[in-house]
């Protein structure tokens, strides 16, 4: 369908393009940019005055807790919930049930995916079989499936000579490693060792649980010169640690998981097991130091980290919950309430969001350039919407932002162009309260 979407301030943070124009949609692409092409004959016209287009969201980290029943997260309905919330393209980590060590799975998920007819899924595959530590994987076989890298699915190598094997076997792919810079032996606590979990009686998680890893891992990447990408960082250290390897020219990047920028420590009291998380969430002054590594560039990419459970998952004593936030609802909201607060423009919040990941992907997504595939966020800056359980697309409700009042509805999601989320109830263009 040729498509054209009418006086929207267009926001194309890889093209440095922040201005009103229209955009041109013709055979699934960006046919033009403020002109139509020659010959162009509109179908349909998206009024997005007063709205914001940009390029469709890309989340690094989205666990769809498939296979499951009807009263569980599915592919179907996680992709659904993305679509609604402007993410075009989501990345599924490995530490599936069953893991995605297998071309079979690749494919299972891919089929599942496409027949749900919404958001984009992308799969990283295990590095090392069933994740356990022990041998490698087929990673050349699961690139051929159509993995977009390979990972430790949270669930860190910790025999350094398997690691150093995996890297080696990775770069002769070309694959990206995105590794979990975690110490099993450290991570044994509910919550950061600090003032917080020791008042509360809980067992603590030392930072050093991240930065031991992490420095052992940047060390192994400076002698063999793979390319690897850091998931979910959670401390002052750890972004000090990633800004002097990129200093130093070695090829890591790194992400953040968007919670991790607006709650602290501070936010377990009372024993939220909404709050239970994985890193856990630390002291203010990592929550600041997050914020401005994402500012900086230092962490290339925003994430939601999404982990849908079921109600009962966080209905137990603290200890007993499952840590995880569902966070595909809340994705762009929370990023956009940080360029509300200062803590990053506009502009670069929405870059992390989509080109960051593209670029980090090596995907040629992210972007609106003549060409490229029309994956589209349209959203109004000036709406606000607050986070309830019936305003959750996914079937995950456990999010600690219950109650919050967030910025930016979206009002259209395009995949390659075509329609995939209309809000009907939408403010009118034009109608301001």
């Amino acid at each position: 369908m040729r498509t054209a979407i009418r006086g929207g301030r267009l926001i194309d943070p890889a093209h440095q393009i922040d201005t009103v124009t229209d955009v041109f949609i013709a055979e699934g692409r960006i046919a033009g940019i403020g002109r139509a092409p020659d010959g162009f004959t509109m179908e349909r016209i998206i009024d997005a005055r007063e709205r914001i287009v940009c390029p469709g969201l890309i989340d690094l980290c989205a666990r769809l807790r498939e296979p499951g029943h009807e009263h569980k997260a599915t592919i179907a309905s996680e992709a659904r919930a993305a679509a609604t919330a402007g993410i075009t393209t989501l990345v599924c980590p490995p530490d599936t049930d069953p893991v995605i060590d297998e071309p079979a799975v690749v494919e299972w998920i891919r089929r599942r995916a496409e027949a749900a007819g919404q958001a984009r899924v992308l799969t990283l595959g295990a590095l090392t079989h069933r994740l356990r530590g022990e041998r490698l994987a087929e990673m050349a076989a699961l690139k051929d499936a159509g993995c977009v890298g390979v990972s430790d699915g949270g669930r860190p190598i910790a025999n350094t000579l398997v690691l150093r094997r995996a890297l080696e076997y990775a770069a002769t792919f070309d694959l990206t490693v995105f590794l979990t810079p975690l110490d099993p032996w450290l991570d044994h606590g509910l919550a950061h060792e600090g003032h917080v979990a020791t008042r509360m009686g809980l067992p603590g998680i030392p930072t050093a649980a991240e930065t031991g890893p992490l420095a052992r891992d940047l060390e192994l990447i400076r002698d063999l010169g793979v390319r690897v990408h850091f998931c979910r960082l959670s401390s002052a250290r750890s972004v000090e640690l990633v800004a002097r390897a990129r200093s130093e020219g070695l090829a890591v990047t790194a992400d953040v998981a968007v919670h991790h920028l607006h709650l602290s420590e501070t936010d377990l009291s009372g024993f939220d097991s909404r709050c239970h998380v994985r890193p856990p969430l630390r002291g203010e002054r990592d929550r600041d130091a997050l914020r401005a590594g994402l500012a900086s560039g230092v962490l290339g990419a925003l994430c939601s980290d999404h982990q849908p459970h079921e109600p009962d998952a966080k209905q137990a004593p603290f200890g007993d919950t499952e840590p995880g936030i569902s966070g595909l609802d809340t994705l762009l909201g929370l990023s956009l309430h940080l360029a509300r607060t200062d803590a990053l423009a506009l502009p670069a919040a929405l870059e992390r969001l989509t080109w960051g990941p593209a670029r980090i992907l090596g995907l040629d997504r992210g972007h609106l350039g003549a060409g490229a595939p029309a994956d589209i966020c349209i959203f109004d800056p000036a709406e606000e919407w607050r986070v309830t359980a019936d305003r959750l697309r996914s079937r995950g409700q456990n999010s600690p932002f219950l109650g919050w009042e967030l910025p930016g509805q979206v009002t259209h999601t395009l995949l390659e162009g075509r329609v995939i989320y209309e809000n009907d109830s939408a403010r009118p263009p034009g109608d301001r309260p």
